[in-house]
């Protein structure tokens, strides 16, 4: 699947469930192993294994496979690996501490509204 399409899906199925702050970074001149992370806040537990569920459902729709699903056991930080994007869902207090926005750096992508 077309990548700007997976990212575009991807967030539709993060803002489907309220999701706050969404954030896309383009890791292709840092890994080889993803072309994007996205980083974005849910306010508990539910709404984040809410927000993963949601982008997993989607995937599933585009017949997009799902690598992984890491840390729906606590809720405070959830992990889809959907191959070309990796998805970090995380409570605020979680997502200030480990700052994975400094880690993947540079400005966020701006994403294209789809027609």
């Amino acid at each position: 699947m077309d990548l700007t399409k997976l990212q575009r899906a991807v967030i539709d199925a993060l803002e489907d469930v309220k999701a706050q702050d969404i954030k896309v970074f383009n890791t292709t001149h840092l890994t080889g192993l993803f072309d994007r992370v996205v980083i974005v806040s849910g306010t508990s537990n539910r709404q984040t294994r809410a927000l993963a569920n949601s982008v997993r459902e989607k995937a599933r729709e585009l017949n997009v496979p799902i690598i992984a699903t890491e840390g729906e056991d606590t809720g405070e930080w959830v992990l889809v690996d959907l191959g070309d994007i990796v998805v970090h869902i995380m409570q605020p207090a979680i997502r200030q501490y480990y700052a994975l926005e400094e880690v993947w750096g540079g400005k966020p992508v701006r994403v294209k509204l789809l027609a």
